[in-house]
């Protein structure tokens, strides 16, 4: 037996015992108001929930209740034992205790079905398991309920209204207690938050979803636009934009408007059907197809900065990371099949030099072919078969996500951690048989026969406005100084300084530099503290003594003072600092 299997380094286990904790809380809540009705208690990635309907509106003191109860429950350690009923003595058995929503779930099993439960003394429910064994396994002092959301049943607005209220428990105390410490931190860091804060971006109610890029912002934005550029440009890509409206008969080719047609803005035009591109890829086979290729001109790397489209239901929307628009960093790349191994290494490669630039690990995921998808078995096979090899030779490992490719071909994610622990999925690149066959795309190979290419879908950032969101949360709004919106702020000290603050500011501006004077009648330590809340990596205070002896005082947002210096010296820590595109 692994040393680990019961302990929460094993997924397994984890899963097993914050689903167990969710059973527990539904028995804790039974307990105390026999009323409420019971409907899904599932873990997830961090802890569990139950969705339920209750006759009154869960409150903070309610929750303190369902703890205590809790605790008791695993104090009590009473057994959990699994058992199975026929169809209609399981129906029954839940009509008995008047759970509407456990006969919906047994009748809308499959026929062949077993129909599990899980006893544990006074409270038993519906579930395929599995579970520890016994409560006592929990330790009480280790849980924590964390909120209660409303819920519709089955995910359906017009079924009714439920409550859920999320948990998360740890083995230890301490365990809990750090994971709680780090929610609050994640809160400090909340994007949305930060973005306000420091004048990046906002969001309106009467575009809502659509986010508005604020100066400063966009001196972000274009700085990552700036990097992107830089890099790809190394990397042999040839950027490309496309239009933003494309007839129906476009999408219908592509497949987008059977697959994907909910989540696409349409409009007419002189009585002919468009859709606002949710993708760019049609955009890019339009392109190749302008004129014809031979096997010299392969592997074609078109790169665009897209902005695209998409209808997102309002609930689902949260700040930078889910918007109804934004540009993706795209890149479709045309190729013959021989080339597949050396493009994603390739690919893979520069990935791998962004992310290093961010102070982003990642690990790569492969996700292959979903149910709703085109092309043949055999084709996906040799898709997700040239993923697997292509990351293997380059001694890299990757993980699998089984149905979760693109409707059109397998794909690589990018899965980035952040300084909090916390995973988020930007990069992808999704190998494509299909599209290049739909569009009659072609090249001449070596033979002078004609050969369909394969097609590689391609991003990095994921989108523009996400990874703003990651980034704002992963460095806390301290962005490093070549992405910072304001690089230096000039601090003088008094009026008299005002000139020669001026005339560093005009050196530093003709050198590129980005930079903000500080001229408030305030003391120079409340201009310190705000240049320190406005996240300004340096800060140049200037006063008489300064003026006389041509020096700065220099302080770093993170370091601290400095010292006293020439503007020669620190010229040269500036300059090193963003070209070298350091994090501090």
């Amino acid at each position: 037996m692994e040393d680990n299997k019961y302990t929460f380094e094993n997924e397994e286990y984890r899963q097993t015992y914050w689903h167990t904790c969710s059973h527990v809380m539904a028995q804790a809540i039974k307990r105390l108001w026999p009323e409420v009705k019971l409907a899904i208690g599932p873990s997830i990635k961090e802890g569990w929930y139950y969705d339920m309907l209750a006759p009154f509106a869960f409150t903070p003191e309610h929750m303190d209740q369902i703890e205590i109860e809790m605790k008791k429950i695993c104090k009590e350690d009473i057994p959990l034992e699994r058992f199975e009923l026929p169809r209609a003595e399981a129906v029954k058995f839940m009509q008995d205790k008047e759970e509407p929503f456990k006969v919906e779930l047994i009748n809308d099993l499959p026929e062949d079905a077993a129909i599990s439960f899980y006893r544990q003394g006074d409270f038993t429910d519906l579930c395929a398991g599995p579970h520890l064994d016994r409560t006592g396994r929990i330790k009480g002092s280790g849980i924590k309920l964390l909120t209660c959301n409303s819920a519709y049943w089955r995910g359906d607005s017009n079924r009714e209204t439920l409550q859920r209220i999320y948990g998360i428990a740890f083995p230890k105390a301490k365990e809990l207690e750090e994971y709680l410490e780090r929610i609050e931190e994640a809160k400090r860091r909340d994007h949305r938050k930060l973005g306000k804060e420091l004048g990046l971006f906002a969001f309106r109610d009467e575009a809502p979803g659509f986010p508005f890029y604020l100066p400063k912002g966009m001196v972000l934005r274009n700085n990552l636009i700036n990097f992107w550029r830089e890099e790809h440009k190394k990397w042999d890509y040839l950027e490309i934009q496309t239009p933003q409206i494309m007839k129906r008969t476009l999408w219908e080719t592509s497949g987008h408007w059977d697959h994907y047609k909910e989540n696409m803005y349409t409009t007419v035009i002189e009585e002919e059907d468009y859709a606002i591109k949710p993708m760019n890829c049609p955009g890019s086979i339009l392109v190749y197809d302008l004129e014809p290729h031979s096997y010299k001109d392969l592997p074609l790397r078109y790169g665009e900065l897209g902005n695209v489209h998409r209808h997102e239901m309002s609930g689902t929307l949260h700040g930078m990371f889910r918007v109804r628009a934004f540009t993706q960093d795209d890149a479709h790349i045309l190729l013959a099949k021989e080339q597949i191994k050396d493009e994603v290494v390739r690919i893979t490669q520069l990935i791998d030099e962004m992310y290093a630039v961010f102070g982003l690990p990642y690990k790569i995921v492969l996700s292959t072919m979903p149910e709703d998808h085109i092309g043949t078995r055999e084709d996906w096979e040799k898709a997700e078969n040239a993923l697997a090899d292509a990351i293997t030779s380059i001694g890299k490992t990757y993980e699998i996500n089984p149905g979760d490719g693109a409707f059109y071909g397998p794909k690589l994610d990018f899965h980035v951690t952040d300084s909090l622990g916390r995973v988020w999925q930007c990069g992808t690149c999704q190998l494509d048989y299909q599209l290049p066959g739909r569009f009659n795309l072609e090249y001449t190979d070596a033979n002078s026969e004609k050969q369909v290419p394969v097609m590689i879908h391609r991003v990095v950032y994921g989108s523009i406005e996400r990874f703003i969101g990651v980034i704002t949360e992963h460095f806390a709004g301290a962005f490093p100084c070549w992405l910072a919106p304001v690089q230096v702020k000039i601090l003088p000290v008094t009026d008299r300084a005002y000139e020669y603050a001026d005339n560093i500011k005009a050196v530093l501006d003709q050198s590129g530099y980005r930079v903000e004077i500080d001229k408030r009648n305030e003391k120079t330590g409340r201009k310190i503290r705000d240049a320190q809340l406005e996240k300004v990596p340096y800060m140049i205070v200037v006063g008489d003594r300064d003026i006389e002896n041509h020096t700065i005082a220099v302080r770093h947002r993170a370091d601290g003072e400095l010292g006293t210096m020439t503007f020669e010296q620190f010229e040269r820590i500036l300059a090193d600092d963003v070209d070298n595109k350091k994090i501090r």
